[in-house]
């Protein structure tokens, strides 16, 4: 609806009425924006403009340690706590990997020196780990692939900035782990928070439905100009379009003898198929435990739109699994359902813990409050549904044991893109993308014009978070250092190379 001007005369007031129906025919409604007035109030830019004044954009390259930081070690051993004990060794021995790795086991550690550093107030739905290995490929429902972010285990609503900040740091840590001199590892950090600066400003200007619908695809690939990726991404799409359910049963189950044939626990030895042990990462568990991962999808299929129930009314579960997650969710629970048709086809489901996010602890100091969630799995799903233009039809949320879980499909068609493994001369241009894409996922819980007024034309936010992420990354790299020093000592024990 249009603006309406003052209504002056009775002639003005009919017309007003009719055709605009704009003065007080029509109230205002909860959870629409009001309309727009020419009352001289400020617009969403202009208020993000005037945020500058408060919070000076090359202030962002500030970075300073509070008073009693956390060691690696100790910060490694609290947020170890309420994992399996016995994956402790295997998550540590992966962050101790490399700087990279152990950025992407630390969120909480970077949200505790992020609260020192200037935020605007500003909150968005953010990923909570936004980190340059956490991009990837996926499929949607119609079978083509996506490029988005894709995992949110610390989402929560917080301040933009942090995702902006992890990402740029991740990138020059990955930089350096492939080889590139640091005027490319800078010039990455750069070129990410640039189009993110950018993108949010074509949101800006976008009609909003247009700007809610923009599809990350081969269209943002040209727009954040990484047609230099274009080689890479073709690649990992050819590999995501095998990496699907049916693959990953086909390598690790096997058929039920028949001997083996009788109904067990929860139905298991019954079906035809079930998981072979390849430990550490895969492992049978047993019975009651299994049949009480398959009882706890009846609370998931509440979580689903009612449209989805028929297709999954298809599927007879088989056998569960304990299959172990990536670096940082090394530790947590998580089991992989085996389900299949009437045909023997198999759908694969994840079901993995939910912890609270590593983020919480600090938003109040940040200026935000922490929210009251009644279960995490819930959580996880709905900052995904937040963030994403398109999910997994098939996510929801469940109990285990009293415990919060996710639940989506395993093995979706997922790709992704290994930043510490890109040529030097891709560095930047993965930078530029990934960027992009954490603009649009930012801007359908935050109003785009807010975040690009604050961002502007110049690149004056770009150099100051740039600078920021190489100090940061080098202060990663002492953290790395002292935890490996710690493993070569015996005071805390790792795996390596799993």
């Amino acid at each position: 609806m249009g603006e309406v001007g003052p209504v002056v005369t009775g002639l003005a007031r009919g017309a007003a009425g009719q055709a605009g129906r704009g003065s007080g025919r029509i109230p205002e409604v909860s959870g629409f924006a009001p309309r727009a007035t020419v009352d001289g109030a400020p617009t969403p830019k202009a208020r993000g403009h005037a945020l500058r004044d408060r919070v000076p954009r090359s202030s962002h390259d500030s970075l300073v340690l509070a008073a009693g930081r956390p060691d690696a070690l100790r910060a490694v051993e609290e947020s170890s706590r309420g994992r399996v004990a016995g994956l402790t060794p295997l998550r540590v021995g992966r962050m101790a990997a490399t700087p990279f790795a152990f950025l992407r086991g630390s969120a909480g550690l970077m949200a505790h020196d992020l609260v020192g550093t200037p935020v605007t107030g500003v909150g968005a739905q953010i990923c909570g780990d936004a980190h340059a290995a956490n991009f990837g490929l996926y499929g949607d429902s119609r079978g083509q692939l996506v490029i988005d972010l894709n995992d949110f285990d610390e989402t929560v609503v917080g301040p933009w900035e942090w995702d902006v900040k992890r990402l740029a740091t991740s990138l020059v840590l990955a930089g350096r782990e492939a080889g590139a001199d640091e005027e490319t590892c800078r010039r990455g950090a750069c070129d990410a928070v640039g189009s993110y600066r950018r993108t949010m400003r074509l949101l800006a200007k976008l009609p909003a439905l247009d700007a809610w619908n923009a599809i990350a695809d081969e269209r943002l690939v040209s727009h954040a100009d990484a047609r230099d990726l274009a080689g890479t991404l073709e690649r990992v799409s050819e590999k995501a379009r095998n990496n699907t359910s049916a693959r990953f049963a086909a390598r690790s189950t096997e058929a039920v003898p028949e001997a083996d044939g009788a109904p067990g626990a929860g139905g298991r030895g019954s079906g035809t198929r079930r998981f072979v042990d390849a430990p550490p990462v895969l492992r049978r568990v047993p019975d009651e435990e299994a049949a009480a991962v398959a009882a706890s999808l009846e609370e998931y299929l509440g979580t689903l739109s009612e449209d989805r129930l028929p297709l999954l009314a298809r599927y007879a579960i088989h056998d569960v699994a304990f299959r172990v997650v990536g670096t940082g969710s090394v530790g947590t629970r998580s089991y992989v359902v085996l389900l299949l048709d009437h045909r023997g086809e198999p759908l694969v489901l994840q079901v993995k813990e939910a912890r609270g996010s590593a983020l919480l602890p600090y938003l109040p100091a940040a200026g935000f409050e922490v929210p009251e969630e009644t279960h995490e799995g819930r959580r996880v799903v709905l900052g995904q549904k937040r963030m994403q233009v398109v999910s997994d039809s098939l996510l929801g949320w469940t109990t285990v044991a009293g415990r919060p879980y996710q639940v989506r499909q395993f093995r979706n068609r997922k790709g992704s893109v290994d930043p510490a493994a890109l040529p030097a001369d891709q560095i930047d241009d993965y930078g530029r993308m990934t960027g992009a894409l954490l603009a649009r996922a930012h801007a359908h819980s935050v109003d785009p014009r807010l975040i690009a007024g604050y961002c502007g034309k110049n690149e004056e936010l770009d150099v100051a978070v740039a600078a920021f992420a190489v100090a940061y990354a080098d202060r990663t790299e002492a953290d790395h250092a002292e935890l490996v020093a710690a493993v070569r000592s015996g005071r805390i024990a790792a795996e390596l190379g799993v």
